[in-house]
């Protein structure tokens, strides 16, 4: 970690070795989001399995399906009844909730203002490759070896953990000077002068830090609620349009398309997803987050209108088969089309800019709250996804049509750009 050539390196040499060391710290921790994404994919190649196995109703699956996951995965295993499906969902949503929030905010820390959108996705792009690795497993491994296989990620994570630094933004939070500019120095590469970057951070930590105790009548101050509108606005609509509901049950949703091999269409579609999310990882730091988001809402407005518009017509003439051929051939284009667009922008980008925008002395508690707003969000759309789509799935899909619409507004009129400036920079603005 950090280990630089100190004789004779060039300046570029040591950008690119500073570069190695973020990057591979990146790398380590986004372990994390891999195990968070092949949970959430868990659900759609095994639920029929799960269902048909324990004899489990409706209800009792969407409540399992609903729980964010980590560490459960051999309570899940080992399963004879439904309280085991319970008990692993539980243990695992606890270790994803801290993951979600913590590997973002670690990366944005780390990472040097011109990688760090960038780097920032790579936490996405891990829940993605997750997603379509229990996709790809669940085709041909029973629903018991499939949640062994959950464990992987984790067991690989811990170790890794030993063999990278601290975040030096935490450490200086934390009073720890020496440590702090140790870890900073091994990040940016032993050669570099990070004089100025460390009187940044002390100087941004030193303003927060004047008051210990935030109170809630702070919270009305612009420095703060501003920030904090835009951070949980932008977690709670992610949410809102529907994307884990459909991934959850991406094959339920497939089959009502009228497609014949779901489980082959929803692998195809974690696939597309990890593509587009790397598209992602390329752009941040070119095209900004702000633009980003603005196509990808308007990608996913357009592409969910299409959807409700063809199952709507699918239930119209649900006499005529050439027709309901086409128009499920439509409604499985809006759905890949709405994946794409979702992984352009709003997948990654919301993370991205609360570990950004929030200011360091309420980052933790700040970032807990817009944590536990998405997740709960996430929460209601799984528990309803499929009971919406029992009542009409024209409806379900104009109801997400529209938050995709409020959430590119809300975007355009609130959402700044955060490209090349520095934490501080960021922070400071809303004063």
């Amino acid at each position: 970690m950090g280990c630089v050539d100190k004789i004779g390196a060039s300046s570029a040499s040591v950008i690119r070795d500073s570069s190695v060391s973020v990057v591979l710290c990146t790398l380590i921790v986004a372990l994390g989001p891999i195990q968070f994404g092949f949970t959430g994919g868990f659900s759609s190649p095994t639920q029929d399995s799960i269902i048909h196995d324990l004899n489990l109703s409706l209800s009792e699956s969407l409540m399992i399906a609903a729980i964010p996951n980590i560490i459960g995965w051999l309570a899940i295993s080992f399963a004879n009844d439904s309280s085991f499906l319970y008990m692993g969902r539980l243990l695992e949503g606890f270790g994803v909730g801290v993951i979600s929030y913590t590997v973002p905010v670690y990366i944005a820390e780390i990472a040097p203002q011109n990688m760090r959108g960038g780097l920032g996705s790579v936490n996405q792009l891990s829940v993605t490759i997750g997603i379509m690795l229990a996709y790809i497993f669940g085709m041909f491994l029973p629903w018991r070896m499939l949640s062994i296989a959950g464990t992987l990620p984790c067991i690989i994570l811990i170790p890794g953990l030993f063999f990278i630094p601290e975040s030096p933004r935490w450490l200086a939070k934390m009073g720890m000077m020496e440590d702090f500019e140790a870890s900073l120095q091994v990040l940016r590469g032993f050669d570099t002068d990070i004089t100025v970057e460390v009187n940044e951070i002390k100087r941004s930590v030193q303003s927060g830090t004047r008051r210990t105790t935030i109170r809630f009548t702070d919270l009305k101050q612009r420095r703060y609620s501003v920030p904090l509108m835009i951070g949980i606005g932008l977690l709670v609509l992610q949410q809102l349009s529907g994307i884990n509901g459909i991934l959850f049950y991406a094959n339920n949703m497939f089959k009502a398309a009228g497609v014949t091999n779901s489980q082959a269409a929803t692998c195809g579609l974690g696939a597309i997803q990890v593509i587009a999310t790397g598209v992602t990882t390329w752009l941040l730091d070119r095209a900004g987050r702000r633009l980003l988001l603005i196509i990808s809402s308007a990608g996913m407005t357009i592409s969910l209108l299409i959807v409700a518009v063809a199952f709507y017509l699918k239930d119209a003439v649900s006499h005529d088969s050439k027709f309901n051929f086409i128009l499920s051939v439509l409604s499985l284009v809006g759905l890949v089309a709405y994946v794409i667009s979702f992984s352009l922008g709003i997948g990654a980008i919301p993370w991205i800019i609360m570990s950004e925008i929030l200011p360091v002395n309420i980052k933790s508690l700040a970032g807990s709250v817009a944590t536990l707003a998405n997740w709960l969000t996430s929460w209601v759309i799984t528990m309803t996804a499929n009971l919406l789509l029992s009542w009409s799935s024209g409806g379900t899909f104009t109801i997400y049509t529209v938050v995709s619409a409020f959430t590119l507004v809300f975007v355009i009129f609130w959402v700044p750009e955060t490209k090349g400036r520095t934490l501080e920079e960021i922070q400071w603005s809303f004063r």
